[in-house]
């Protein structure tokens, strides 16, 4: 029998219509995009409809959202079930901090970013999707905020500038990547020595969080993947309504 989907909650039925109705390609065929391996992967004919068949270290990859359905991201109610205002502090950033917004998406929290950083901070705003970004430049500059950078990147690579960044935080997305070891590793070049990485994901242990299997992970999930590359596991914090902080920083050079 197959596991139970949270489907009943007004969240997860939204959910479920705008990832069915909008998502942003095609499953992923079980052809190596350049510079990838397909080694770190096994594809399945028979899946759950909500991933791509593209399963990582025993996780199926989810459908990403498509920029059709860019309002979802601005919807008012996220702001009580994401709680930004208990996420926010617990990122630690100070001014003059540069952080990168993986799966920036409309902005939501790239412009929460660029107050904490303030103007000689840096905040690089990054979507695989170019209409993502035309909205969250438009929006950036309704609001008279100008210390965010959109970078267009692809599905293995943010194209972010080696060894520069203090914070990468991804919100709900790192589950959606399709080449997700390729773009880890990407990733961690990006960081300064000593950088942070944290991963926001619904609590795939929490049958109660309102959301489908394929958009949740687990925070064992989270560090057996991340054990893959040169980070460590600072903690995770749990102060958010239904999802985890995950926290990892960058290893010094050499270390194990």
């Amino acid at each position: 029998m197959r596991p139970r989907l949270w489907i009943l909650s007004p969240l997860a039925l939204l959910t479920s219509f705008v990832l069915a109705n909008f998502p942003a390609s095609p499953a992923e065929p079980a052809v190596a995009s350049p510079g990838t391996n397909n080694s770190h992967y096994e594809f399945r004919a028979e899946h759950d409809p909500d991933g791509i068949g593209k399963f990582f270290m025993g996780r199926e990859i989810a459908h990403v959202m498509g920029h059709q359905a860019a309002d979802w991201l601005e919807r008012p109610e996220r702001e009580q079930e994401e709680r930004p205002e208990l996420l926010l502090p617990a990122l630690k950033l100070k001014p003059g901090d540069v952080v990168a917004d993986i799966g920036a998406g409309t902005g939501y929290y790239t412009r929460r970013l660029a107050k904490l950083v303030g103007d000689k901070g840096t905040v690089y705003a990054v979507d695989i999707q170019q209409e993502m970004l035309d909205l969250l430049t438009n929006k950036m500059a309704e609001l008279k905020i100008h210390n965010v950078k959109p970078i267009l990147g692809t599905i293995t690579d943010p194209n972010l500038p080696v060894r520069s960044i203090d914070l990468i935080l991804m919100v709900d997305v790192y589950h959606e990547f399709d080449y997700p070891y390729e773009m880890a590793q990407a990733l961690c070049r990006a960081l300064k020595p000593g950088g942070r990485m944290v991963f926001v994901e619904f609590r795939g242990e929490d049958a109660s969080v309102p959301i489908k299997r394929g958009h949740k992970m687990s925070q064992d999930q989270v560090r057996k993947e991340m054990a893959l590359q040169p980070l460590q596991f600072v903690e995770t914090i749990e102060t958010l309504p239904w999802q985890h902080i995950i926290v990892f920083q960058a290893k010094a050079a050499g270390s194990r």
